[in-house]
C-alpha cells in the first residue's frame, strides 16, 4: 500500500529550521544518462532490457509516466536543466552554443549559496565551441564548485580512449570504460562525505547509452553504431532482439539496438554501484536521487535520419525516477506533464529552497507530493536546428509544426497519444483532424508569444548574441536586427 502523500505545507514543515528543531538538509544526487528513451527501462515496460538496479530503484519512489525533453538534443536539454529557463534565453539553443552565465542564478548557483556542497562529474557539452578543452573555473561552470571533472563532450567510452579534465586542466584517461571511470569518481567523491558537515549536491551526467557515429550496414545504409564492452554485448543474444513497432526487424538493426540496450544495461549496473554506495555511507536515507535522461533515440524508427531533434516519443519522452525515503511515496507512479524545464524549479521546491525568479519552468513540487496529476495542461517542445519546429504534448496528443509544413515530415506530427501509442499513423494532414490541430497550434502560439519566439517571421537561428549583448535575453535575433 502506498504511503499517504505529503501536502506542501507538510514538506515546509519538514525542510525548514524551527525555533525548537533543526531540520537536516537533504543531499541530492541527480543522475542522467544520455539519449535513453523512456522504453529502454525495465520498469517502464520493457521485457527485453537487462535494468534490474533502475526497476527496483523505481519501487522505492515515483516513476513518473509523462516527462518530456523540450528540446531532445544534447545541449539544449542541460541548458534547461542548469537554467529552468527556455532556450531564447539561456543561450543553449542548439548543440554547442553556451549557456549564458547570470539572468538568475543556475541550479548548483541556488544550491552553493544555500550552504551546499556542490560537484559534477562527466559529460558536460555546455561551454559552446570546440569540444575537446577543458572547462574554464568560474562563471561557466555555474556554481559547481567544489569538484568539477569533466569532458566537454566526445563519443569514444573505450578503455584507454575515453578521458576527463582534472581541475588543473589536464586530459586524464580512463582506464575502463567511460561510464564506469565516472562512476569510480562519484564513489570517490561520496567517500570524501563521511566527515563533511555541509549538505552535498552531486551531479553525474553518463554520455551511454549515445551512438558513437555512423557505420555501412549489409543493406548499403549508414545506420547509428552502439558498441558495449563485450561482457555487456554478451548479456544479450542478437538474433533474439525484438524491434520496436515501426523498425524493420533486419540484421542491422539488431546489431544497432543490441549494442544501446548492452550499453543502458552498463550505465544500470553503475546506477547500482552507486545507490550502493550511498547505503554503505549511510547516505541513503537523507538524499534525494533522480535519474533520468537528456532525451530519447529514434534507432531508425520511421527511417529518421537522427537518433533525436524529433517530437516523437522516442526522441522526446524520457525516464524521471525520483526517490526521497520518508517524504515521497513508494513504488507510485505519476502521470503529470513534466518537462526538462520543470526538473530544477521542481527539485529546488522540494528541497525547500527559492526558486530564482527567472525561472521560466514550474515548480511542481505540490503536484509531486499530493499527486496532483492534472496540474499542467501542455508541455511546449521546439526545435532550432535546421529549419526547426515548434508544437506541444498534450495529454492526449503530440503536434509539432514546421514553418513551412509539408506532408510526410517528422517534424509537422500529429499523433493520437492514447490510440496510437506507437505513433504509428500521423493524423496532421487529416481534415478530420482540424479542430483538434487547431486547439494545439492555439496552444503553441500561446507559448511562443510568452517566450518572443518569432518563428514565423525571418530568423537565422544559427545566429547568437555575443556576450555584450548578453543583457538583453532572448537572445536569438530576427536577421535584421544582426545585421
Amino acid at each position: 500500500m502506498n504511503a499517504k502523500p505529503i501536502t506542501i505545507a507538510m514538506s515546509a514543515m519538514l525542510l525548514l529550521s524551527s525555533a525548537t528543531e533543526k531540520v537536516e538538509k537533504p543531499n541530492l544526487v541527480f543522475i542522467f544518462s544520455d539519449q535513453q528513451t523512456f522504453d529502454m527501462v525495465g520498469c517502464y515496460g520493457n521485457k527485453q532490457i537487462k535494468t534490474p538496479n533502475l526497476d527496483e530503484f523505481s519501487k522505492q519512489g515515483v516513476r513518473f509516466t509523462h516527462c518530456f525533453s523540450n528540446s531532445p538534443i544534447c545541449t539544449p536539454f542541460r541548458g534547461l536543466l542548469m537554467s529552468g529557463q527556455q532556450s531564447l534565453y539561456n543561450g543553449a539553443f542548439v548543440n554547442d552554443k553556451p549557456l549564458v552565465p547570470g539572468h538568475g542564478k543556475k541550479f548548483a548557483e541556488v544550491l552553493r549559496d544555500a550552504g551546499y556542497n556542490t560537484a559534477y562529474i562527466g559529460k558536460w557539452h555546455l561551454l559552446g565551441g570546440e569540444r575537446d578543452r577543458p572547462i574554464p573555473k568560474g562563471e561557466m561552470r555555474y556554481g559547481f564548485d567544489e569538484l568539477f571533472e569533466s569532458n566537454n563532450c566526445h563519443v569514444d567510452f573505450r578503455a584507454g580512449k575515453c578521458f576527463y579534465w582534472s581541475e588543473e586542466g589536464q586530459k586524464v584517461f580512463f582506464d575502463k570504460w567511460e561510464v564506469y571511470g565516472q562512476t569510480d569518481q562519484a564513489s570517490e567523491y561520496l567517500e570524501s562525505r563521511k566527515t563533511a558537515t555541509k549538505p552535498f549536491a552531486l551531479f553525474v551526467s553518463w554520455h551511454a547509452p549515445h551512438d558513437l557515429g555512423k557505420f555501412r550496414g549489409a543493406d548499403g545504409l549508414m545506420h547509428y553504431q552502439y558498441d558495449a564492452p563485450e561482457e555487456l554485448m554478451a548479456m544479450y543474444n542478437r538474433d533474439s532482439i525484438q524491434m520496436r513497432p515501426g523498425i524493420e526487424n533486419t540484421p542491422d538493426h539488431r546489431r544497432m539496438v543490441h549494442g544501446q540496450m548492452a550499453m543502458t544495461t552498463g550505465v544500470d549496473i553503475a546506477f547500482g554501484q552507486i545507490m550502493e554506495k550511498l547505503r554503505k555511507l549511510k547516505l541513503d536515507k537523507n538524499t534525494i536521487v533522480v535519474f533520468t535522461s537528456d532525451h530519447g533515440d529514434m534507432l531508425d524508427f520511421d527511417d529518421a535520419v537522427y537518433p533525436k531533434q524529433y517530437p516523437h516519443d522516442y526522441s522526446c519522452h524520457t525516464p524521471f525516477l525520483l526517490r526521497w525515503p520518508g517524504k515521497i511515496r513508494l513504488n507510485a507512479t505519476t502521470g503529470l506533464l513534466f518537462s526538462a524545464m520543470d526538473i530544477m524549479p521542481s527539485i529546488l521546491g522540494l528541497m525547500g529552497l527559492d526558486v530564482p525568479k527567472e525561472c521560466h519552468g514550474k515548480n511542481l513540487c505540490k503536484a509531486i507530493l499530493d499527486n496532483d496529476e492534472n496540474a499542467v495542461d501542455y508541455v511546449p517542445i521546439w526545435l532550432y536546428e535546421g529549419k526547426g519546429s515548434r508544437g506541444v504534448i498534450t495529454r492526449d496528443f503530440t503536434f509539432s509544426t514546421q514553418k513551412d509544413a509539408t506532408e510526410g515530415s517528422l517534424h509537422s506530427v500529429l499523433f493520437d497519444r492514447n490510440n496510437d501509442p506507437f505513433q504509428l499513423n500521423n493524423l496532421f494532414a487529416n481534415p478530420k483532424m482540424a479542430e483538434v490541430k487547431e486547439k494545439l497550434s492555439m496552444l503553441t502560439q500561446q507559448w511562443m508569444t510568452k517566450y518572443n519566439d518569432k518563428f514565423w517571421e525571418e530568423v537565422d537561428f544559427m545566429k547568437v548574441a555575443t556576450p555584450e549583448q548578453w543583457d538583453n535575453p532572448p537572445y536569438i535575433r530576427p536577421v535584421d536586427v544582426l545585421k
